[in-house]
């Protein structure tokens, strides 16, 4: 590891960690890429002189860990840093698709120094649903968990040897829950709004079908799950039963069906073309409750940034998904602008969560924790606009949408990633 960056001291933070519940003022030492005191620093831990040392007025501003994104399909560091987000979690759909343990070293380095990349194993070669791809080989060369990438693993027999390989690994199963032969050629959700405009829908039960098959086969496997995303109330209630009954498994949905139903497509809008579709209030309801329940565990931004060409196409013909990394905190505060404890558990949902179901350094303000750290603040007013987000995409369903939090200062492994921003 290269040398460790200059001392950091924040004075004057609100020191929030959902590890632990802490809320309150204080201030934070990082030395040598960990947090050295949080909460009161003692006078003799303070570097005198030492070259570089910086302090940091906080000002009363949120200091906290940084965000761990669970899915995104690219690595994005500009927009990740704009989001407040040090780890990412990238999903095995490269190209070519992380099957080989070189193209899974490759893809860690993506983000130095500035964005910790965690991938994905590709659960089959080529992501082709057939032969397994040799998943002790991708663990030792980084991966964090395997995952079957955008699409269902359709074949039941094949998935269930992948998921008894992955619980002999240890390794936690990443799942995405659409029957594949019900969602073929779909671009929305069986409904008045998909009937309106005309657009090739699947039924939403495509969803709860393939969530009952993996978590039957996961039982039977003794396999962990990951849920990579949940978007409908029938997948909410399976979860929530399967977790009532002790089932090893976990959950993770994305802001847009938290904060926007099928109405969203209305006008033929490309940037609400997304994969899954949207869904009905009543499901958009049914997730909002799952996340305010802890039966969905953690908010992903699935960020997929398109081109101008991707998506300015008829709807049915725009590629699918959104670039969203960079709104992942204005997005999650917007559905907790309510007071202190939703605070937190919406850092929860991005931060300790994420880091401790796959193992992740991070998630938590603790002496001796790793020093990847996010100053915010909460109640910064501001607008989306798609045409200026940072990073690779301007694919957003929410341009427009009025939010609050800006991210002020990130760091990451000790070290300035995002400066404070007016």
């Amino acid at each position: 590891m290269s040398e460790a960056p200059p001392p950091l001291l924040f004075r004057g933070a609100r020191l929030v960690d959902p590890a632990s519940g802490l809320d309150q003022p204080g201030d934070l030492l990082v030395i040598d890429r960990a947090v050295a005191a949080c909460g009161r620093v003692p006078d003799p831990l303070i570097p005198a002189g030492a070259e570089g040392f910086r302090v940091i007025e906080a000002g009363g501003l949120v200091l906290s860990p940084a965000l761990v994104d669970p899915c995104v399909f690219r690595a994005d560091l500009v927009a990740s840093a704009a989001g407040g987000i040090a780890t990412v979690l990238l999903m095995p759909d490269q190209s070519p698709p992380l099957d080989e343990p070189a193209l899974v070293e490759r893809a860690e380095r993506l983000g130095k120094p500035d964005l910790w990349v965690r991938p994905l194993a590709a659960a089959t070669r080529g992501l082709l649903g057939r032969e397994l791809s040799e998943l002790a080989l991708l663990r030792e060369a980084g991966a964090v968990a395997v995952a079957t990438g955008r699409q269902q693993l359709a074949d039941a027999a094949v998935m269930l040897r992948m998921m008894r390989y992955a619980a002999g690994l240890g390794l936690i199963v990443v799942s995405h829950a659409e029957d594949a032969a019900l969602v073929a050629g779909a671009v929305a959700t069986e409904g008045s709004v998909a009937t309106r405009l005309g657009l090739p829908a699947a039924p939403k039960a495509a969803e709860s079908l393939a969530l009952a098959r993996d978590l039957r086969l996961a039982r039977e496997a003794g396999a962990r799950l990951h849920v990579a995303c949940v978007t409908t109330a029938e997948s909410v209630a399976l979860l929530r039963r399967a977790k009532g009954e002790g089932q090893d498994v976990t959950a993770a949905t994305a802001p847009p069906y938290a904060l926007l139903n099928d109405q969203a497509m209305i006008g033929y809008r490309s940037f609400a073309r997304l994969s899954p579709p949207l869904r009905s209030e009543d499901d958009r309801l049914a997730v909002v409750e799952g996340l305010a329940d802890g039966t969905i565990d953690m908010l992903a931004s699935r960020h997929d940034p398109r081109t101008t060409e991707d998506k300015r196409q008829p709807f049915a013909d725009a590629a699918p998904g959104a670039a969203d990394a960079s709104l992942l905190l204005p997005l999650g505060l917007s559905l907790v602008h309510a007071g202190a404890t939703v605070i937190r558990r919406s850092r929860r949902a991005s931060g300790k969560a994420p880091a401790a179901r796959f193992g992740l350094p991070g998630g938590r303000l603790a002496v001796g924790a790793p020093a990847d750290l996010l100053l915010f603040d909460p109640a910064a007013p501001w607008r989306v606009a798609a045409d200026a987000l940072p990073g690779l995409g301007r694919n957003t369903p929410f341009d427009g949408l009025p939010v609050q939090g800006r991210v002020r200062l990130l760091v990451k492994g000790g070290a300035l990633v995002t400066e404070a921003r007016s």
